[in-house]
């Protein structure tokens, strides 16, 4: 397996190499690049099957890089700070990063996950699908990578209409009738999609309340969708959906 690392930082990304070289047998050769230019030249000739990247690298980005390669079929780790803006929109598009400080364990654990997933990785379209939200982002991400087994979907948020926990699986419910399910647990979306107008009304339960029809009171509470599905509401939501409601009747 063949590593491209691009850091502009020497002492973080011979830190990066090191680690790789003694923990990581798979890999049989490591290029190291501190700048866009570098990097560039580096991948075209030697067509790494991984790429780690610094998202921050002085005036540049690795967002410049990427966005300048012709075809992307090789993995992509990305290295960032924690409060960097482009977190969300990796999360978005289901592809791997590492936060700064590096912790080795989490770097080893990236580049096992690389070498494992190389032949059925679709690194592409989440690639699209990233560049697209990082160029949106001041006006909110508008997609988001949804992986099956057998597929990977690229799936415009406002396209979804509910989400249904199933044990580890989500249930993705779309405006089309399709149904998507995916092998995350609905908590893990729940932090992703609540600022986007989606609202856990159940443990069991998340809906896009752009789609509610109505909300019948009796019982603890149903909302009504409208692609005519209805979903509980748990009598400790309940509250926090008559806020809601109630905010927006101020309005």
């Amino acid at each position: 397996m063949k590593i491209v690392v691009l850091d502009d930082e020497q002492k973080i990304r011979k830190g990066i190499v090191e680690v790789i070289q003694n923990y990581c047998p798979e890999v049989q050769s490591i290029y190291e690049a501190s700048d866009v230019k570098s990097a560039y030249d580096i991948i075209n000739e030697v067509v790494p099957d991984v790429l780690i990247l610094d998202i921050s690298l002085g005036e540049e980005t690795s967002f410049d890089l990427l966005k300048q390669l012709n075809h992307v079929d090789f993995k992509i780790i990305f290295v960032t700070a924690f409060e960097h803006y482009a977190i969300k929109a990796i999360k978005f598009s289901a592809l791997d990063y590492i936060v700064k400080p590096i912790n080795p364990k989490e770097l080893i654990e990236a580049v096992n996950n690389a070498h494992k997933m190389l032949e059925h990785e679709h690194t592409e379209l989440k690639l699209n699908a990233l560049l697209s939200n990082i160029e949106n982002i001041s006006n909110g991400i508008k997609r988001i990578i949804l992986k099956t087994s057998e597929s990977i979907y690229l799936v415009n948020i406002q396209d979804i209409v509910r989400c249904e926990s199933d044990d580890c699986y989500t249930i993705f419910y779309l405006v089309d009738n399709r149904k998507i399910m995916v092998s995350k647990t609905l908590k893990e979306f729940e932090g992703l999609l609540s600022e986007y107008g989606f609202f856990r009304s159940h443990q069991s339960h998340m809906v896009n309340l752009y789609f509610m029809e109505r909300f019948d009171k009796h019982d603890g509470g149903t909302i009504f969708m409208k692609n005519k599905s209805n979903v509980p509401v748990s009598s400790r939501k309940r509250n926090s959906l008559l806020k809601i409601f109630d905010k927006y009747s101020r309005m």
